[in-house]
């Protein structure tokens, strides 16, 4: 025997409204629907569940404890509905980023320390990771790659402006070493290296000038996954290294690190959040795409 939960939820009112009318009113409903609906439910249990006269309803005795079977669930049902309500007047929930470790530096940290103070109820798990996951896969609710890197099948967000990386080294490195010229010259030299976690090499270093793009594959007495070391490393003068520019840019002012090979260092896209298309935004993941939103 199968029960609508409209049948139950019609009956309950009116059990608890002892009125078809007012219960109807309630229900958006005719007082006639109602009882149609009940009627239709009694016959299909066997049993009457309410008692009708012409001023009054009352629940039978089967009526009586169906009601007070009803009456609990149905108020942990409206108590959810409220909190729904409640979720997307204050916004919660955890959101899963996966991003390269530059973007979660310059970008995403930043946003986050506007946004976050706000939003109590929101939390942010952002997973450094130099590689191309699949963030289906992996769990993750969006992700974070330069703008020509990210897949066609996914809805993407601009959220940086386009940005450079530039080689420096420190002026004590250079005491009896001359300065590259051209990319090619870094061979010659001590380069400080970045390994890819995910792929398990190591970076070649990427310039591009008059449209000619070029890769280097440098050498060098160390290697790191972290830009932190690759910063402290290069201004210890154990090297040169190969850094975004804005990571850069307070040594390069004061005189601690020197830009080389400038004219071959061109900007490259601007970092894009990306998430599946099919993905339905909650009110946390609404307001968090809105906040890293890059707005020129």
């Amino acid at each position: 025997m199968s029960v609508g939960f409209n049948e139950l939820a019609a009956f309950a009112a009116v059990a608890k409204e002892r009125s078809f009318t007012r219960a109807g009113a309630k229900q958006g409903v005719s007082p006639s629907a109602l009882s149609q609906t009940i009627k239709g439910l009694e016959q299909r249990l066997g049993l009457p569940l309410l008692t009708r006269t012409t001023r009054s309803v009352a629940p039978t005795e089967a009526g009586e404890r169906l009601l007070q079977t009803l009456a609990p669930r149905f108020e942990e049902i409206e108590q959810a509905v409220a909190a729904l309500g409640e979720m997307r007047e204050r916004p919660a929930g955890a959101i899963r980023i996966s991003a390269g470790e530059h973007a979660a530096h310059a970008v995403l940290q930043p946003a986050l320390a506007r946004l976050l103070p706000d939003y109590p109820d929101i939390r942010v798990e952002v997973m450094v990771d130099y590689g191309f996951i699949d963030i289906v896969a992996e769990g993750f609710d969006a992700g974070v790659r330069l703008g020509e890197q990210v897949a066609k099948d996914m809805i993407a967000v601009r959220i940086g402006p386009d940005f450079r990386m530039t080689v420096v080294g420190a002026p004590a490195y250079f005491k009896g070493r001359s300065k590259p010229k051209k990319p090619q010259d870094l061979t010659e030299h001590n380069c400080i290296n970045l390994r890819l976690p995910t792929y398990g090499g190591i970076y070649a270093w990427e310039f591009e000038k008059r449209g000619r793009g070029l890769k280097v594959r440098v050498d060098g007495q160390l290697v790191f996954n972290d830009m932190a070391l690759r910063l402290n490393a290069v201004s210890a003068g154990l090297g040169l290294a190969y850094l975004p520019e804005d990571q850069v840019q307070a040594q390069l002012t004061d005189g601690r690190l020197i830009r080389l090979l400038d004219d071959w260092c061109a900007p490259f896209p601007g970092y894009h959040l990306y998430y599946p298309s099919r993905r339905q935004s909650s009110p946390a993941f609404a307001l968090v795409v809105d906040a890293l939103r890059y707005r020129g």
